[in-house]
């Protein structure tokens, strides 16, 4: 069972759950729009879902409300910023903001932030440079409780560590590559567990470090106290790519990596490095808009597979469905919707 929300709507409820949270009025509105965008595009992990976690963590004190990007390092085109533990959604826009504007001055920009709340949908941060006509890069870490196993392990030992890629395609929509390295994100689990669903195979360990399908292993404690664990996308090569993500998105921003046990904070903190390249100072961008089009056409010639009706590009599903679910609304699931009430009277707002 699930309620059908419009954008409009969900945008208020959030917002006005945020701002009872401390959060000033803009900065209700720009969380609460991130939140729903990433509804709109179809992952529900880092929607609306999220907002119960972000109250808990702003009442715990791991999530600082209304605090802003801090410039530790400005050296032309090197960038270090630490985000204070601020919203993530807030924090990470201020960073790109200022990593475009040098990548646009210099022709390139590397990118350090440092200790940011829950940044979200990192394909957000891409859109942004793309807009520019930038390619972007990003690694990323958390910090929060474990849970993705190491390729060969048998329990969670890091987090879903994102990674990102923006390419701007001229006159059609950009490649927007988005994906966290554990074969499923860890918010999808949370859904699949509130909709009372199992997963496939392939995805999950148990807390004893058994295959398992019942995503609940990752979302709630297990009668020994211990959780199970995500599995590494793509075997040792995704595993490479996580920890890929941990080393620069975490130990080379300065913002740390994960090695605790601490499994009861409600706070996420994320580290990003963010490369970001302008093809025009670059001197290629001619070639660069010729190439990649010939390149992404000739990839849409291949007949379909069966079951498929068309090829496409990363960046092409989500477009498709914020269409669609700006004409037939947000299914939210009943669980789902319990928990956002519950988060809105721990703060005392009205939805």
């Amino acid at each position: 069972m699930s309620k059908t929300l419009f954008p409009p709507v969900l945008r208020a409820c959030c917002a006005s759950i945020l701002e009872a949270a401390g959060s000033s009025a803009e900065e209700a509105e720009k969380v609460a729009a991130n939140l729903v965008m990433a509804n709109l595009s179809g992952h529900d992990s880092h929607g609306v879902g999220m907002l119960p976690r972000y109250v808990d963590a702003v009442l715990e004190g791991g999530l600082v409300p209304n605090a802003s990007v801090q410039t530790v390092l400005d050296a032309g085109s090197l960038l270090s910023l630490n985000g204070q533990r601020g919203y993530g959604q807030v924090i990470g826009e201020q960073a790109m903001a200022l990593g475009i504007d040098k990548a646009k001055r210099y022709g390139n920009c590397i990118l350090a932030l440092a200790e940011s709340h829950h940044l979200g949908r990192i394909g957000h941060f891409a859109e942004m440079a793309v807009a520019e006509g930038l390619v972007s890069l990003h690694f990323v870490n958390v910090k929060s409780r474990a849970v993705v196993a190491p390729w060969g392990g048998s329990d969670g030992r890091f987090g879903t560590n994102p990674c990102c890629i923006g390419i701007p395609l001229k006159d059609q929509p950009p490649f927007v590559l988005d994906f966290a390295t554990s074969r499923v994100a860890q918010g999808k689990m949370r859904v699949a567990y509130n909709q009372g669903k199992t997963v496939q195979p392939g995805l999950l360990m148990d807390e004893h470090g058994h295959p398992t399908t019942d995503p609940g292993v990752v979302v709630v404690p297990q009668p020994n106290g211990f959780f199970g664990a995500l599995m590494p996308f793509g075997e040792h090569k995704g595993y490479g790519l996580a920890v890929t993500c941990e080393l620069l998105g975490g130990a080379l921003t300065g913002g740390g990596t994960w090695h605790s046990t601490n499994v009861h904070s409600r706070a996420i903190l994320n580290s990003m490095l963010t490369v970001l390249i302008d093809p025009v100072k670059l001197g290629t961008q001619t070639a660069f808009d010729t190439e990649a089009r010939a390149f992404v056409d000739w990839l849409r010639q291949s007949p379909p597979a069966d079951g498929f009706d068309r090829v496409q590009i990363a960046g092409e599903p989500e477009h498709a469905m914020r269409l669609q679910r700006e004409q037939d609304g947000i299914e939210v699931d009943l669980q789902t919707w319990q928990e956002i009430v519950e988060a809105a009277g721990k703060v005392g707002a009205r939805i």
